[in-house]
């Protein structure tokens, strides 16, 4: 965890490694700067407000300037990413604002490639304390996922103060120096939260980037994947760039394909941009962000599935399925035709799929109901483990894992690997 020390406004802090935050002071009435190192300072919540909506609508963000951030068209969405998760993750306003507090602390709200000793990312946490790889502390998802479960652990975190409770989490050597953040972070928090709602005003859901647990949105560890799920129709209508109330991420799914699907939410809203690399779908370079192939290239590559760039070639990637027994992770292929297929999606569970849709678009979800006339291929790169269920496909897989492995042993014949089978009592193989 990288140990900083407060920020001095304008100057560099002592250290090669260390962060020095440039801050832009645009604060209430005639407040001047201040070099402080443990003092709050007001901040116009109207006015910060009005510029990060400006900034995540994506009009003249390299106009808008935000209080106290020096790099707001970098910052503020990262802001976000950090609040969706915790929105989440069913993670209280309070939550949001410890973490929005420590990420301003430690990096700026900066998703940072260096710091103190191994530290990385929005939070400067460390490989070697178990925070994760530094591939995934650099992935704003996980690492505010971390931050909250850890918060979480804390005994009775709600009670106490942004700084204590930050404090809990990182254990800095400069314990106070999240205090003065909590204006700023609570400002940020409820700029940002009402940019969460569907339209309909429901229960905020994930934006881009997020991904966790928790109640009305996304929640790992309730829902199916191996069981028919319909084709989404039970859901309302979903606008674009949310996750429909009450979606979960099948716990039952492989954790790569967890992992992929965590990853594709956390793009929702981004535009959509053919050619572009889905490398930094939040970035300023239309380049970075996502059309339906690089979508799914990058969700695999999150969880170390390698997937070729194109549609042409990711059809031919692991194993055809049928459009009935689709399973959370699958691709599902529309437009042009089954061996040259011109668009992709993931089927995410539920009767849902997530995809880059065209220009003019954003990532989104629509329901496997209105794919289902246009799907002319689907692939599973990511084999399940076997379900317990009793189709044909799950009995005779299980069947000839008996029959082979009593070959193996010279114990078991076809028959008896029959009889073996129906008194397994769901026991796999």
């Amino acid at each position: 965890m990288k140990k900083t020390a407060a920020a001095v406004v304008g100057l560099a802090a002592a250290g090669p490694l260390l962060l020095a935050v440039p801050l832009v002071v645009a604060l209430d009435g005639s407040a001047q700067a201040a070099c402080s190192t443990s003092t709050t300072q007001p901040v116009n919540n109207a006015a910060i407000a009005a510029q990060v909506k400006a900034i995540l609508d994506g009009h003249g963000t390299g106009a808008v300037t935000v209080a106290r951030l020096d790099d707001p068209a970098d910052q503020v969405p990262n802001a976000k990413t950090i609040q969706a998760t915790g929105v989440a993750m069913g993670v209280p306003a309070r939550g949001q604002i410890v973490a929005l507090a420590t990420a301003l602390q430690e990096s700026g709200l900066r998703n940072l490639t260096y710091g103190d000793r191994d530290s990385l990312g929005l939070f400067q946490q460390r490989p070697s304390q178990g925070w994760g790889t530094a591939t995934e502390i650099l992935d704003p998802v996980h690492a505010s996922t971390r931050f909250y479960e850890a918060l979480e652990q804390v005994a009775g975190w709600q009670s106490l103060s942004v700084t204590q409770a930050a404090q809990a989490v990182q254990k800095s050597g400069f314990p106070g120096a999240y205090a003065k953040w909590e204006p700023l972070a609570t400002a940020l928090q409820q700029a940002i939260a009402p940019l969460l709602s569907p339209a309909d005003g429901s229960t905020p859901a994930p934006a881009p980037s997020a991904s966790g647990t928790g109640t009305g949105t996304v929640h790992v560890g309730i829902g199916g994947g191996c069981a028919a799920d319909g084709g989404g129709t039970g859901f309302r209508i979903i606008p674009p760039g949310s996750v429909p109330a009450g979606y979960t991420i099948p716990a039952d799914a492989p954790p790569k394909v967890r992992t992929a699907i965590r990853w594709a939410l956390g793009q929702l809203g981004t535009d959509y941009q053919w050619g572009g690399s889905c490398a930094d779908s939040h970035g300023p370079d239309p380049m970075g962000r996502c059309d339906c192939s690089s979508l799914m290239q990058q969700s695999y590559k999150a969880a170390g599935v390698t997937l070729p760039r194109t549609t042409y070639r990711q059809v031919k990637e692991g194993k055809p399925v049928s459009v009935d027994a689709l399973r959370p992770g699958d691709l599902v292929f529309t437009e042009g035709t089954a061996a040259a297929p011109g668009h992709v999606g993931m089927y995410i569970g539920s009767g849902l799929i997530i995809n880059a849709p065209h220009t003019g678009a954003v990532v989104d979800i629509n329901t496997l109901a209105d794919w289902k006339p246009q799907i002319l291929a689907a692939r599973r790169v990511v084999l399940p483990a076997l379900c317990r269920d009793s189709s044909i496909s799950a009995l005779s897989h299980r069947f000839f894992a008996y029959f082979a492995r009593g070959r193996r042993t010279g114990e078991t014949t076809a028959p008896a690997a029959a009889v073996s089978l129906v008194h397994a009592d769901g026991e796999d193989v």
